[in-house]
């Protein structure tokens, strides 16, 4: 089963400094924490903030390159974690025929908000994540972190709020 998200902010992991996307459950307080490289954030953050680049950035170019095979981004599903690692799929539609290709989380929703399509996490791995928030080694424990991400409020996300 799949659990549609939203992103419900950007922001930095004040013990680690690394970039993490906020994913809410929709309908629910349900949170999940996804830490992302630097590049990866800010292709996001120019999204969501609605600038625009002189030049088609890597995330422009590949939905410019979607329409133009006649295809359609229809979701993105975070899929799996392993290894401490979040794998994600998008599902694409062409001529009918629906197709799959495996990407890194952090693309995958880059490109959903450039194309304007839901984000999914699967049950298992919203699961997971939700209760096994460590992030990276040095951080907080599991269940420190998921209090202050429930507890964020929109002054907390800074200019990244959606």
């Amino acid at each position: 089963m799949e659990i549609e998200v939203r992103i419900r902010g950007l922001m930095m992991d004040p013990s680690t400094n690394m970039p993490i996307v906020v994913l809410k459950e929709i309908g629910s307080d349900t949170v999940m924490p996804i830490w992302v490289g630097i590049f990866e954030a800010n292709a996001i953050a120019i999204e969501i903030e609605k600038l625009a680049a002189p030049r088609p950035m890597t995330h422009d170019l590949l939905r410019n390159i979607i329409r133009y095979l006649n295809a359609e981004l229809e979701r993105i599903v975070i899929t799996e974690i392993k290894d401490d690692t979040f794998h994600a799929v998008l599902w694409l539609k062409q001529d009918g025929e629906e197709l799959t290709i495996d990407a890194r989380p952090s693309d995958a929703i880059a490109l959903a908000l450039r194309a304007d399509c839901p984000i999914f996490v699967s049950e298992h791995v919203l699961q997971t994540a939700k209760l096994n928030t460590s992030g990276p080694p040095e951080g907080p424990t599991a269940e420190q972190l998921r209090t202050w991400l429930e507890g964020l409020n929109d002054e907390d996300l800074g200019r990244y709020k959606m």
